[in-house]
């Protein structure tokens, strides 16, 4: 007797090894309305609880992905989880809500709880669910109720469409962090409207042009309406940060930038680019200026760490010390994926220092294998990396350290929502250079 639905999805969810497991969807087809599931941000909410906010979608025919907003909490650290709750987006095929996209928290010191996404209005630019405003809601019972949603000001770019009938082009990718000022600020993608685009035309989606760009949430602990947050914008407009992308060199392609605190204060950023490796970035006044971009590298002098245009995110272990993770390939048909995206498969691990005296400020150990699919798909079958049903680590993940206990937040193949333990002896023998 072959295995149900069930027994193979419980089984492939295991797949990777996780620690924890905050939800497994009921099937792999591609008009099961949780059949995808990603940007999966857990964090720290009121009273120590756990709670996580993702972005859920499914295939209508003839309307593409729809994407939703989901809340999710845990009152045991991780180890177990509620069912998942629609808190912002359609609810299911009949609803003709415009879908939500990419939400992230903030949780101001009194604990209310700000969603903060992208919010679709039927008008697309380049990518649908680029393509919104900015909408946030709040919660003041630890997410059991949600205040209606309201709009929140964004100021009109030169990337943005100059007659202004297209909305922005956006992502927030990561949980936002506390400024010194007691703030919080965080990185984003934007991409450039058609109309003052390098290139009108693109022969894939990698070569849409984009910056990254930061915003800072000044009011959040005062608590008040969405519409009345006050957003700062920094490294914006003329002065983001651009990167060149390797075939045409006035086309800029830079994304999801990913933020740590080094030791004298300054912010440290890396990002994905399509150069086939990660960029960096420093900012010495907690943001406002930003140095120009340049290659990654395992320590100065060294040789540039190789990714595809993929998620590449750094985050601060409890020790003091960071770690990265990144596909250790350059992309496109040379690393046999599709195109200058893939392959997402498999996934490598990092450890960096500080380096105070250093030109990049962040050394690197060797790369190591963290975790693979194999080309394992959610259903169990395997397939060629290039094939989109084979399993892969788009790593649109989170980090959580409570108590020592450091855990990376990750979707399996946008699918699986999982949770894997980051531990002295998981990353031993990583030695970072010294000089």
């Amino acid at each position: 007797m072959s295995d149900s639905v069930q027994q193979i999805l419980a089984r492939e969810a295991r797949r990777t090894h996780p620690d924890y497991i905050t939800y497994i969807p009921s099937s792999w087809d591609d008009q099961a309305e949780d059949r995808t599931n990603e940007h999966f941000l857990v964090f720290e909410g009121p009273g120590e609880v756990l709670m996580a906010i993702w972005t859920q979608s499914w295939q209508a025919p003839g309307l593409g992905n729809i994407n939703r907003t989901m809340f999710a909490r845990s009152e045991d650290a991780g180890v177990t989880w509620s069912p998942p709750r629609r808190i912002a987006g359609p609810s299911g095929r009949d609803d003709p809500a415009h879908m939500t996209s990419w939400a992230f928290p903030l949780v101001s010191r009194s604990g209310r709880i700000y969603v903060v996404y992208n919010r679709h209005h039927g008008i697309q630019g380049w990518i649908k669910f680029h393509t919104g405003t900015m909408g946030g809601f709040y919660s003041d019972d630890g997410g059991r109720t949600w205040s209606p949603p309201q709009e929140i000001p964004m100021p009109k770019s030169p990337y943005d469409d100059p007659e202004g009938k297209i909305p922005p082009e956006w992502i927030v990718w990561q949980k936002p962090m506390r400024d010194l000022s007691g703030g919080y600020f965080v990185g984003y993608s934007h991409w450039v409207n058609r109309a003052v685009a390098t290139l009108k035309q693109v022969s894939q989606w990698p070569e849409i042009e984009s910056v990254v760009e930061f915003m800072r949430f000044v009011n959040v602990d005062r608590d008040p309406e969405p519409r009345d947050l006050q957003v700062r914008y920094s490294a914006w407009g003329e002065q983001a940060l651009r990167v060149p992308h390797r075939d045409y060199p006035l086309l800029s392609v830079t994304q999801e930038p990913s933020l740590v605190r080094l030791p004298d204060q300054r912010l440290f950023c890396v990002m994905r680019t399509c150069t086939g490796y990660m960029w960096w970035s420093q900012s010495s006044d907690d943001g406002e200026t930003w140095c120009s971009p340049r290659p990654l590298l395992h320590k100065d002098c060294g040789r540039v760490l190789l990714n595809p245009v993929a998620s590449d995110p750094i985050y601060p272990l409890s020790d003091g010390r960071y770690v990265l993770f990144y596909h250790n390939n350059r992309g496109g048909p040379v690393a046999g994926g599709e195109n200058d995206a893939k392959p997402r498969e498999p996934l490598y691990v990092s450890v960096g220092e500080f380096r105070p005296e250093a030109d990049q400020p962040v050394w690197f150990s060797e790369p190591r294998l963290f975790m693979a699919t194999g080309g394992v798909g959610v259903d169990g079958v395997k397939r060629p990396l290039n094939d989109p049903k084979s399993g892969s680590l788009s790593l649109y993940a989170s980090f959580t350290n409570r108590h020592g206990n450091d855990v990376l937040w990750y979707p399996d193949s946008k699918f699986f929502l999982l949770g894997k333990r980051i531990t002295a002896d998981l990353l031993a023998g990583l030695t970072v250079p010294t000089r």
